[in-house]
């Protein structure tokens, strides 16, 4: 089609318009520019302050219940474990070295690992922790899943590993400032201060780190794992080198932590568990065998409840009778030393009824054994390879 010959018909249609129909089409004079080339209405100062203040009334309402609903997050989170772990499952080759593991971690709770060597407690401190990819099973940090969010994990988590990483031609200082900077620490000269008071380790501040031993060194790594105070703190062996006044040292700290935080510690020292844990969870290759408390646990230990009496002079067999008799005995038998040694079924607690039995009898002396940790330690990963 001839481009030019339907140019000169649309010219002559727009020609043959009437002259009051192009004055009608025409813009207003007084209309101001812009509105002539837009075509949008033009609003005066009232209506125009108006209009902004219903955004504002908008932005200010939609913030109000954004931080409405963090807060009902934040309380509904308040009352969900801060360690949650379902499932968990790793092998190295052929070795299944953590075998579907499955507890929860509380604000407020220290909870041990234990167990033999190579039983799956630092192949599971590091799943938690982001730094292993779990075969298959979740983990999860105050509410959020461990492999989908990593980086905000290790914003909430204060790791100490097992062989807790510095840089050794730096001072104690400097480290720890470096750490704090990596974190994004706002007041990082108060941060520091607060962790090397918490750790005692003021003392040692401009000290080169590869001049301190292995305890000093063993705190450093600890004061790194509390610098940004986090909601959770998973120290693999934290006392592991330390003198018996550095232990009491951390013993505290830990149970001063404690009431805000979700502490996961790995130990092989019982008496540790037994003094700062509220649970304990005993690990056998790579399975749970136990999950309970210190005082539970002692109370299924072998031993527990014993009853021991020394005697002025013989015991006569008609004793060992009356004993045997009961139910609840599970044996009554005189020791090399001659002193008679009375065990209870299930650990009972029988003390009324064994006195009651030997009243006639001259006693000099009675004890009463408590079950230990360790014995049940023993018991429950026994024939597992060291």
């Amino acid at each position: 089609m001839d481009t030019r010959s339907e140019s000169g018909t649309r010219t002559a249609e727009a020609g043959a318009m009437s002259s009051q129909e192009r004055a009608a089409s025409a813009p207003d004079p007084a209309t101001p520019e812009t509105e002539r080339e837009t075509g949008e209405v033009r609003l005066d100062d009232d209506e125009v302050d108006d209009e902004v203040d219903d955004e504002v009334d908008d932005e200010v309402t939609e913030e109000v219940e954004t931080t409405s609903a963090v807060d009902a997050a934040r309380r509904i989170a308040a009352d969900q474990p801060l360690i949650a772990v379902q499932g968990l499952v790793k092998h190295y080759g052929e070795i299944r070295a953590v075998d579907s593991i499955e507890f929860e971690v509380r604000r407020g709770d220290v909870l041990a690992f234990l167990g033999p060597n190579g039983a799956g407690k630092t192949t599971a401190m590091k799943m938690i922790t982001g730094f292993l990819e779990p075969d298959s099973g979740s983990a999860r940090v105050c509410g959020m899943d461990v492999s989908r969010h990593p980086i905000e994990i290790r914003r909430r988590i204060g790791y100490l590993p097992e062989n807790a990483p510095s840089y050794g031609d730096m001072t104690v200082a400097a480290f720890l400032d470096f750490i704090a900077e990596a974190r994004g620490l706002d007041d990082r000269p108060a941060a520091v201060a607060r962790a090397m008071a918490r750790t005692g380790l003021e003392s040692v501040a401009g000290q080169v780190i590869e001049t301190l031993s292995k305890g000093y060194k063993r705190r450093v790594g600890l004061a790194q794992a509390l610098i940004h105070d986090p909601e959770v703190l998973i120290l693999d062996e934290p006392t592991d080198g330390l003198d018996p006044n550095q232990k009491e040292l951390v013993h505290q700290l830990i149970a001063n932590l404690a009431t805000t935080k979700s502490i996961l510690i790995s130990t092989h020292i019982l008496d540790e568990a037994e003094r700062i844990c509220n649970r304990v969870v005993i690990l056998s290759q790579g399975k749970i065998l136990v999950d309970s408390t210190p005082a539970a646990l002692v109370e299924r230990a072998p031993g527990h409840n014993v009853v021991v009496i020394t005697f002025d002079g013989d015991v006569p067999e008609r004793v060992l009778g009356r004993l045997r008799q009961h139910e609840w005995c599970e044996s009554a038998g005189m020791l090399e030393d001659g002193r008679l040694e009375i065990r209870p079924r299930a650990g009972q607690n029988r003390l009324a009824e064994i006195l009651s039995a030997v009243e006639d009898q001259a006693v000099r002396d009675v004890k009463v054994r408590e079950g230990r940790l360790e014995d049940l330690f023993r018991e429950v990963t026994k024939g597992v390879a060291a």
